[in-house]
């Protein structure tokens, strides 16, 4: 009988501990697949942040490197400088991308690293108890906005993707959702062109992707996933962001 679904060689044979309908898993295995795919195993490295992906390497067979928080795309920087052959990314959530973490994302995106980062977006900080993030969208309730977030008060959610968009550097940047099959099978393509990207040597990338928090949303995962696309959507919208790759990108 042929074998048509099983576990990715990139991932380790063991239990994710990440929350009942928490996106990080799917992320993990579409990340797995494509590096599989692309056969990059052997020259793939990751680099996982402060937050509920912390302890990524203990699920993904290849090399990483940990990173202080926020501090991914500097240390994919490094890593990357020194060792041009490999293929580098970051795997960072929206409370350490997008505030402890700006400065060293947008002059990475600004200097052209040729690094990939993958941003992944719920909209709070996850692992600390669910504070509001600079990505929490205006009215969402949080454990530090229990009323919602206000934008007299708070400020409105950072668009960070677009913020990047604008860095003359940047060369791919799409943001995707896992909360719907197709969503899933779209951000599985993205991974795979922002990591042709950095194979082609065009540039920096960037893949954000919605994901659902049930946990800290106070949802059912089911209702999770249609928060995302009932309301998320609305403000980080699914799109190409930025490609001005052409025809350039390495085909496998």
């Amino acid at each position: 009988m042929k074998k048509v679904f099983g576990r990715p060689r990139s991932i380790k044979d063991s239990v994710f501990h990440y929350c009942p309908g928490c996106g990080h898993s799917v992320i993990h295995r579409l990340i797995a697949e494509v590096i599989d795919e692309l056969d990059i195993r052997g020259v793939a490295i990751g680099v996982p942040p402060a937050g509920c992906a912390v302890l990524a390497y203990n699920y993904f067979d290849i090399d990483m490197g940990e990173a202080p928080h926020g501090r991914g795309a500097a240390v994919a920087t490094g890593i990357k400088r020194a060792l041009p052959d490999r293929i580098v990314f970051s795997y960072q959530g929206d409370g350490d991308i997008a505030a402890i973490g700006t400065a060293e994302t947008i002059h990475a995106a600004n200097r052209g690293e040729r690094i990939t980062v993958i941003f992944v977006n719920n909209g709070v900080y996850g692992m600390t108890g669910g504070q509001m993030a600079p990505t929490t969208i205006v009215g969402q309730g949080s454990t530090t906005t229990p009323g919602g977030r206000n934008p007299e008060r708070d400020g409105v959610p950072i668009d960070l993707s677009e913020m990047l968009a604008i860095a003359n550097g940047s060369v791919y940047i799409e943001r995707t959702a896992v909360n719907t099959p197709r969503n899933i099978t779209r951000t599985k393509r993205a991974i795979a062109k922002a990591f042709r990207v950095q194979m082609s040597d065009l540039g920096f990338s960037l893949v954000e992707i919605l994901s659902a928090c049930p946990t800290n949303w106070k949802m059912s995962p089911v209702r999770a996933n249609e928060w995302i696309g009932s309301d998320m959507t609305k403000i980080f919208p699914l799109k190409v962001i930025k490609d001005t790759t052409g025809d350039r990108v390495a085909v496998k």
